[in-house]
């Protein structure tokens, strides 16, 4: 499972004061575990991976298989955590060139909903022409604008090219129980439904329907990953000591090396498929503890391509950041450096080894760079690129955000700051109803 080392933070922090957050840290379990701070109302993530039932998996695996055998293509429709989650998973897992080949194990997976680009759509759309295509639609309200646009479009262009009895098949909606824009619709047009928990914000709902229907369909194993969660939920549990806890060690890691004056987390990977679990964990920590003034900044790199960009910077820049590594152990693939007989490019010395060889001593060059030039740096080590390990991985960073954003001294399951953009675009739409808004924003203009 994962396995967290922080030794090379010390120097920056010392463990003693990370080991002094042990009473704060288990009344931020307490107050999780009892619902007695901001936000216990979104706390049903908490224990979801060990409630999940075997009846609500062949549910999700059934409706998924309908898809895979009706589908070339299945659009995920969201934003945010109604997406970034599932991508998230789906290319961790996913060959890297998989939609290249001719032959497919299962339907493409393409995302909508979750920018308003109208390059983006068009291309879409023409690349969805003469294709047997489904949508997954995830949103609770059903009028998240992006997504509901998206939804917009690709309704009409599956019934259009696939007939309105085969659209009420293939198109699925993730949503609310009993309210809102996309349950309505789903009742009246007969879609098959998931449900999005009440007690489950977006950032935290890759391990209910939203997440667990499009890993589904892209046909990975939603039972281990479930299970790789459950794992890490008694690991990470209130009564685990703090010392044998990595996310409480985590949280509190973090928020010590944010006192003193650590002020942006990167986190870095050496593995491309891993880029996506970086834009979810951006997501997770960014919109959970950037509020009041305060929070640790989320960055996120992908190594080695990026000591070739942004490496500079980290090595020499201001010295206000910490680095998290995400280090794979074991490749799910072998490949050897061959022998060139010119040997041009001098790589001889790297003949015999495997590549995973390189890029470990790559990992392992760069820590020690980075620390030495004033980077403290944390170390995640998960077994392999799985099911389990994922679904462990997600687990451990969203409890550890939840007793993280409580050290902060802040709501971790609320979003305020996310309407304010909204607010704005509708009154510069003419939204009805944002009719005293936009007279006050045009007057600004």
């Amino acid at each position: 499972m994962v396995q967290l080392n922080i030794e090379k933070t010390f120097g920056f922090i010392t463990k003693e004061s990370v080991n002094a957050y042990e009473a704060d840290v288990m009344a931020a379990q307490e107050a999780l575990e009892k619902g007695t701070r901001p936000g216990n109302d979104f706390l049903g993530w908490l224990h979801l991976p060990s409630s999940i039932t075997k009846e609500h998996l062949n549910d999700l695996k059934a409706t998924a298989q309908t898809l895979r055998e009706n589908c070339e293509v299945v659009v995920v429709a969201g934003i945010g955590g109604s997406y970034l989650g599932a991508r998230a998973v789906i290319e961790a897992l996913s060959n890297s060139f998989a939609w290249l080949q001719e032959q497919k194990d299962g339907p493409v997976i393409l995302y909508a909903g979750h920018n308003i680009g109208e390059d983006y759509l068009y291309e879409l759309t023409q690349y969805l022409k003469g294709k047997k295509f489904g949508v997954i639609n995830i949103s609770k309200s059903g009028t998240t604008t992006e997504t509901a646009l998206a939804f917009r479009l690709l309704k009409k262009q599956c019934e259009d090219q696939r007939g309105k009895e085969m659209a009420r098949k293939v198109i699925v909606a993730v949503t609310d129980a009993r309210k809102g824009a996309a349950r309505v619709t789903a009742d009246n047009e007969g879609y098959k439904s998931f449900i999005i928990p009440d007690n489950v914000g977006g950032r935290f709902s890759v391990l209910t329907p939203v997440g667990l229907l499009p890993i589904a369909v892209a046909g990975y194993d939603i039972e281990k990953l479930v299970a790789g969660a459950a794992a890490m939920e008694k690991c990470c549990g209130a009564d685990v000591p703090f010392a044998e806890n990595p996310a409480a060690i985590y949280a509190a890691t973090r928020n010590e090396l944010y006192r003193q004056g650590k002020k942006i987390e990167i986190l870095v990977n050496f593995n491309p498929k891993l880029h996506y679990v970086s834009e979810w964990w951006k997501q997770l920590y960014g919109e959970s503890e950037g509020k009041d003034n305060k929070g640790i900044f989320p960055a996120a790199v992908d190594f080695s391509t990026d000591l070739h960009s942004m490496g500079q910077w980290i090595q020499e820049g201001e010295r206000t950041i910490y680095e998290t590594v995400i280090s794979v152990e074991h490749p799910n693939h072998r490949l050897e450096v061959p022998t060139d007989a010119e040997n041009l490019d001098g790589l001889n010395f790297l003949a015999g080894k495997h590549v995973d060889e390189v890029n470990k001593m790559a990992e392992l060059g760069t820590q020690l760079a980075h620390v030495d030039g004033g980077v403290p740096n944390m170390r995640i080590v998960i077994p392999t690129l799985n099911e389990e390990s994922i679904g462990g991985l997600l687990y451990f960073f969203e409890k550890a955000c939840g007793i993280s954003g409580y050290l902060l001294g802040v709501n971790p399951f609320n979003q305020p700051g996310v309407e304010a953009y909204k607010k704005n675009m509708f009154a510069l739409l003419n939204k009805p109803g944002y009719e005293a808004e936009s007279k006050a924003i045009q007057a600004r203009l």
